[in-house]
Protein backbone atom coordinates (compact mmCIF):
# COMPACT_ATOMS: atom_id res chain seq x y z
CA UNK A 1 0.00 0.00 0.00
CA UNK A 2 1.09 3.65 -1.19
CA UNK A 3 1.25 5.87 1.61
CA UNK A 4 1.13 9.68 0.31
CA UNK A 5 0.98 12.82 1.78
CA UNK A 6 -1.33 15.96 0.91
CA UNK A 7 1.47 17.56 -0.89
CA UNK A 8 1.69 13.91 -2.94
CA UNK A 9 -2.04 14.51 -3.68
CA UNK A 10 -1.93 17.82 -4.74
CA UNK A 11 1.04 16.48 -7.55
CA UNK A 12 -0.55 13.78 -8.49
CA UNK A 13 -3.78 14.83 -9.04
CA UNK A 14 -3.39 18.60 -9.71
CA UNK A 15 -6.33 19.51 -6.52
CA UNK A 16 -4.59 22.30 -4.46
CA UNK A 17 -3.91 20.82 -0.65
CA UNK A 18 -6.19 23.42 1.01
CA UNK A 19 -9.24 22.17 -1.43
CA UNK A 20 -8.64 18.85 -0.40
CA UNK A 21 -8.74 19.45 3.24
CA UNK A 22 -12.17 21.17 2.56
CA UNK A 23 -13.71 18.16 0.55
CA UNK A 24 -12.66 16.05 3.16
CA UNK A 25 -14.64 18.37 6.29
CA UNK A 26 -17.47 19.24 3.85
CA UNK A 27 -18.38 16.33 2.17
CA UNK A 28 -16.50 13.50 3.62
CA UNK A 29 -14.70 12.77 0.42
CA UNK A 30 -11.96 11.15 1.40
CA UNK A 31 -10.59 10.51 5.28
CA UNK A 32 -6.83 10.38 5.38
CA UNK A 33 -5.12 8.15 8.15
CA UNK A 34 -2.96 8.90 10.92
CA UNK A 35 0.43 7.81 11.93
CA UNK A 36 1.54 7.22 15.68
CA UNK A 37 2.77 10.85 15.24
CA UNK A 38 -0.66 12.07 14.28
CA UNK A 39 0.62 13.04 10.59
CA UNK A 40 -2.08 12.71 7.79
CA UNK A 41 -1.58 10.40 5.13
CA UNK A 42 -3.55 8.67 2.34
CA UNK A 43 -3.16 5.41 0.38
CA UNK A 44 -3.46 4.24 -3.19
CA UNK A 45 -7.61 3.51 -2.95
CA UNK A 46 -7.89 7.00 -1.89
CA UNK A 47 -5.71 8.45 -4.82
CA UNK A 48 -7.19 6.77 -7.14
CA UNK A 49 -10.59 8.35 -6.09
CA UNK A 50 -9.43 11.73 -6.36
CA UNK A 51 -8.19 11.02 -10.20
CA UNK A 52 -11.28 9.94 -10.57
CA UNK A 53 -13.28 12.75 -9.33
CA UNK A 54 -10.90 15.11 -11.31
CA UNK A 55 -11.96 13.66 -14.22
CA UNK A 56 -15.31 14.26 -13.29
CA UNK A 57 -14.88 17.21 -12.33
CA UNK A 58 -12.92 17.88 -16.12
CA UNK A 59 -16.72 16.57 -17.41
CA UNK A 60 -18.57 19.51 -15.82
CA UNK A 61 -19.54 17.34 -12.96
CA UNK A 62 -20.19 19.54 -9.60
CA UNK A 63 -18.30 18.30 -6.77
CA UNK A 64 -20.98 18.54 -4.24
CA UNK A 65 -23.18 16.00 -6.79
CA UNK A 66 -19.66 13.69 -6.76
CA UNK A 67 -19.47 13.42 -3.50
CA UNK A 68 -22.47 11.84 -3.55
CA UNK A 69 -22.05 9.35 -4.86
CA UNK A 70 -20.53 5.75 -3.85
CA UNK A 71 -17.58 3.87 -5.74
CA UNK A 72 -19.30 2.13 -8.58
CA UNK A 73 -21.39 4.93 -9.30
CA UNK A 74 -18.46 7.34 -9.77
CA UNK A 75 -16.58 4.60 -12.35
CA UNK A 76 -19.87 4.54 -14.15
CA UNK A 77 -20.22 8.52 -14.85
CA UNK A 78 -17.04 8.07 -16.07
CA UNK A 79 -17.64 5.52 -18.39
CA UNK A 80 -21.30 6.62 -19.53
CA UNK A 81 -20.97 10.77 -19.20
CA UNK A 82 -17.56 10.92 -20.83
CA UNK A 83 -17.54 13.68 -23.51
CA UNK A 84 -15.60 12.99 -26.94
CA UNK A 85 -12.27 12.15 -26.10
CA UNK A 86 -10.72 13.98 -29.22
CA UNK A 87 -11.76 17.16 -27.27
CA UNK A 88 -8.60 18.44 -25.52
CA UNK A 89 -9.98 19.09 -22.36
CA UNK A 90 -11.19 15.50 -22.18
CA UNK A 91 -7.68 14.52 -22.39
CA UNK A 92 -7.52 14.82 -18.48
CA UNK A 93 -9.26 11.52 -18.49
CA UNK A 94 -6.51 9.26 -20.39
CA UNK A 95 -3.86 11.12 -18.10
CA UNK A 96 -5.74 10.20 -14.80
CA UNK A 97 -6.81 6.67 -16.03
CA UNK A 98 -3.05 6.18 -17.02
CA UNK A 99 -2.08 7.19 -13.26
CA UNK A 100 -4.88 4.84 -12.02
CA UNK A 101 -3.17 1.44 -13.86
CA UNK A 102 -0.15 2.54 -12.94
CA UNK A 103 -0.87 2.55 -9.22
CA UNK A 104 -2.38 -1.03 -9.31
CA UNK A 105 0.44 -2.07 -11.54
CA UNK A 106 -2.13 -2.79 -13.91
CA UNK A 107 -0.50 -3.46 -17.00
CA UNK A 108 -3.73 -4.46 -19.28
CA UNK A 109 -5.41 -1.16 -18.79
CA UNK A 110 -2.09 0.57 -18.98
CA UNK A 111 -1.69 -0.62 -22.47
CA UNK A 112 -5.37 -0.38 -23.14
CA UNK A 113 -5.75 3.16 -22.49
CA UNK A 114 -2.69 3.65 -24.24
CA UNK A 115 -3.48 1.94 -27.29
CA UNK A 116 -7.05 4.05 -27.05
CA UNK A 117 -5.39 7.10 -27.30
CA UNK A 118 -3.49 6.27 -30.13
CA UNK A 119 -5.29 4.78 -31.77
CA UNK A 120 -8.25 8.49 -31.72
CA UNK A 121 -5.13 10.99 -31.79
CA UNK A 122 -2.28 9.20 -33.97
CA UNK A 123 0.80 8.63 -31.28
CA UNK A 124 2.11 12.07 -31.59
CA UNK A 125 -0.59 13.80 -30.40
CA UNK A 126 -1.24 11.09 -28.25
CA UNK A 127 2.14 11.66 -26.70
CA UNK A 128 1.75 15.00 -26.23
CA UNK A 129 -1.68 15.62 -25.38
CA UNK A 130 -1.91 12.07 -23.10
CA UNK A 131 1.63 10.52 -22.58
CA UNK A 132 4.04 13.87 -21.52
CA UNK A 133 1.11 15.40 -18.94
CA UNK A 134 1.02 11.77 -17.71
CA UNK A 135 4.82 11.55 -16.84
CA UNK A 136 5.15 15.12 -15.97
CA UNK A 137 2.01 14.19 -13.54
CA UNK A 138 3.70 11.59 -11.73
CA UNK A 139 7.62 13.47 -11.86
CA UNK A 140 9.10 11.01 -14.90
CA UNK A 141 10.35 13.13 -17.00
CA UNK A 142 11.03 16.65 -17.81
CA UNK A 143 10.79 16.88 -13.68
CA UNK A 144 12.05 14.66 -11.47
CA UNK A 145 12.04 13.53 -7.88
CA UNK A 146 15.56 12.10 -6.14
CA UNK A 147 13.65 8.99 -5.48
CA UNK A 148 10.81 7.40 -7.51
CA UNK A 149 8.61 5.19 -6.42
CA UNK A 150 8.97 1.86 -8.22
CA UNK A 151 5.20 2.33 -9.99
CA UNK A 152 7.02 5.38 -12.17
CA UNK A 153 9.52 2.65 -13.27
CA UNK A 154 6.63 0.30 -13.76
CA UNK A 155 4.56 2.84 -16.53
CA UNK A 156 7.75 4.27 -18.04
CA UNK A 157 9.25 0.56 -19.16
CA UNK A 158 5.75 -0.07 -20.71
CA UNK A 159 5.78 3.79 -22.80
CA UNK A 160 8.95 2.58 -23.65
CA UNK A 161 8.17 -0.61 -25.20
CA UNK A 162 5.22 1.05 -26.94
CA UNK A 163 7.83 3.80 -28.44
CA UNK A 164 9.93 0.68 -29.18
CA UNK A 165 7.33 -0.67 -31.14
CA UNK A 166 6.47 2.33 -32.95
CA UNK A 167 9.98 3.16 -34.30
CA UNK A 168 10.21 -0.57 -35.50
CA UNK A 169 7.23 -0.42 -37.54
CA UNK A 170 8.08 2.83 -39.19
CA UNK A 171 9.64 2.51 -43.05
CA UNK A 172 12.91 2.90 -43.67
CA UNK A 173 14.29 6.26 -44.15
CA UNK A 174 14.41 8.45 -47.13
CA UNK A 175 16.24 11.45 -46.46
CA UNK A 176 20.14 9.64 -45.88
CA UNK A 177 21.41 13.00 -46.70
CA UNK A 178 20.48 14.47 -42.98
CA UNK A 179 21.23 11.90 -40.21
CA UNK A 180 20.98 12.18 -36.77
CA UNK A 181 22.90 10.98 -33.85
CA UNK A 182 20.79 10.75 -30.31
CA UNK A 183 22.44 9.84 -26.99
CA UNK A 184 21.53 10.65 -23.49
CA UNK A 185 24.79 12.22 -21.04
CA UNK A 186 27.03 10.40 -19.12
CA UNK A 187 24.70 9.81 -15.87
CA UNK A 188 20.98 10.37 -17.67
CA UNK A 189 18.80 7.72 -17.73
CA UNK A 190 15.75 9.14 -18.70
CA UNK A 191 15.13 7.42 -22.31
CA UNK A 192 11.88 8.18 -22.82
CA UNK A 193 12.21 11.88 -24.37
CA UNK A 194 15.00 10.47 -26.71
CA UNK A 195 12.89 7.71 -28.06
CA UNK A 196 10.21 10.22 -28.87
CA UNK A 197 12.70 12.18 -30.73
CA UNK A 198 13.95 9.15 -32.51
CA UNK A 199 10.29 8.28 -33.31
CA UNK A 200 9.72 11.98 -34.88
CA UNK A 201 12.75 12.57 -36.59
CA UNK A 202 12.52 8.64 -38.38
CA UNK A 203 8.54 9.78 -38.99
CA UNK A 204 10.25 12.50 -40.61
CA UNK A 205 11.79 10.03 -43.27
CA UNK A 206 15.76 11.13 -41.22
CA UNK A 207 17.81 8.39 -40.64
CA UNK A 208 18.90 8.19 -36.97
CA UNK A 209 21.46 6.13 -35.47
CA UNK A 210 20.35 5.80 -31.53
CA UNK A 211 22.73 5.36 -28.58
CA UNK A 212 20.44 5.27 -25.57
CA UNK A 213 21.43 6.27 -21.92
CA UNK A 214 24.55 7.45 -20.58
CA UNK A 215 27.02 7.39 -23.35
CA UNK A 216 30.48 8.46 -22.51
CA UNK A 217 32.05 11.58 -23.88
CA UNK A 218 35.26 9.30 -25.44
CA UNK A 219 32.70 6.58 -26.97
CA UNK A 220 30.70 9.85 -28.50
CA UNK A 221 33.53 11.05 -30.16
CA UNK A 222 34.53 7.71 -32.02
CA UNK A 223 30.50 7.12 -33.25
CA UNK A 224 30.96 10.94 -34.65
CA UNK A 225 33.84 10.60 -36.46
CA UNK A 226 32.50 7.51 -38.23
CA UNK A 227 29.19 8.18 -38.75
CA UNK A 228 29.56 12.01 -39.27
CA UNK A 229 26.36 12.85 -38.71
CA UNK A 230 24.54 16.25 -39.76
CA UNK A 231 23.16 16.86 -36.50
CA UNK A 232 23.25 15.21 -32.86
CA UNK A 233 20.15 15.49 -30.15
CA UNK A 234 20.54 15.27 -26.29
CA UNK A 235 18.73 15.52 -23.18
CA UNK A 236 19.17 16.68 -20.13
CA UNK A 237 16.78 16.02 -17.30
CA UNK A 238 18.59 14.65 -14.29
CA UNK A 239 20.04 17.54 -11.99
CA UNK A 240 23.73 18.22 -12.22
CA UNK A 241 26.00 21.46 -12.10
CA UNK A 242 25.11 24.36 -15.02
CA UNK A 243 28.95 24.54 -15.23
CA UNK A 244 29.02 20.77 -16.44
CA UNK A 245 26.28 21.66 -18.79
CA UNK A 246 27.64 24.07 -20.25
CA UNK A 247 31.43 21.82 -20.56
CA UNK A 248 29.23 19.23 -22.23
CA UNK A 249 27.68 20.99 -25.03
CA UNK A 250 30.93 22.93 -25.51
CA UNK A 251 32.42 19.37 -25.97
CA UNK A 252 29.53 17.92 -28.45
CA UNK A 253 30.05 21.35 -30.32
CA UNK A 254 33.10 21.26 -31.63
CA UNK A 255 32.67 18.65 -34.66
CA UNK A 256 33.09 21.08 -37.55
CA UNK A 257 29.61 21.86 -39.72
CA UNK A 258 27.55 19.48 -36.57
CA UNK A 259 24.80 20.62 -35.86
CA UNK A 260 23.61 19.95 -31.91
CA UNK A 261 20.54 20.10 -30.71
CA UNK A 262 19.03 19.84 -26.82
CA UNK A 263 16.66 19.77 -24.66
CA UNK A 264 15.41 18.75 -21.47
CA UNK A 265 14.55 20.16 -17.63
CA UNK A 266 13.14 23.69 -18.11
CA UNK A 267 14.58 24.75 -14.42
CA UNK A 268 18.02 22.99 -15.53
CA UNK A 269 18.45 24.59 -19.06
CA UNK A 270 17.02 28.28 -17.74
CA UNK A 271 20.50 30.14 -17.71
CA UNK A 272 22.29 28.48 -20.05
CA UNK A 273 23.08 30.76 -23.08
CA UNK A 274 26.20 32.54 -24.90
CA UNK A 275 26.47 28.74 -26.50
CA UNK A 276 28.45 28.22 -29.67
CA UNK A 277 26.76 28.97 -32.94
CA UNK A 278 26.06 25.29 -34.05
CA UNK A 279 24.42 24.66 -30.53
CA UNK A 280 20.37 25.12 -30.48
CA UNK A 281 18.14 24.61 -27.24
CA UNK A 282 14.59 23.30 -28.43
CA UNK A 283 12.38 24.02 -25.51
CA UNK A 284 10.29 21.47 -25.95
CA UNK A 285 8.35 18.16 -28.06
CA UNK A 286 6.74 20.99 -30.23
CA UNK A 287 9.81 22.80 -30.77
CA UNK A 288 11.54 20.11 -31.92
CA UNK A 289 8.22 19.35 -34.28
CA UNK A 290 8.38 22.84 -35.78
CA UNK A 291 12.36 22.43 -36.13
CA UNK A 292 11.89 19.40 -38.62
CA UNK A 293 9.37 21.02 -40.25
CA UNK A 294 12.77 23.65 -41.49
CA UNK A 295 15.31 20.69 -42.28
Amino acid sequence: MGAYQINDLERLTGIKAHTIRIWEKRYGLIRPYRTDTNRRYYDDDQVRKLLNVTTLLSYGHKISKIAALNDEEIYKNIENGAPDRNNVHAHTGYVNDLVTSMLSYDEQGFERIFSAAVLRMGLYDAMVMVVYPFLVKVGVLWSINKTAPIQEHFASCIVRRKLMAAIDGLLAPAKRDKKFLLFLPPDEWHEIGLLFANYMLRAHGFETVYLGQSVPLADLEKVVEGVRPHAIFTLFIAPRPEKEIRMLLGEYAVHNGTAVYFSGDTDLLQHISDLPPNVHRLKDVLSMAETLELL
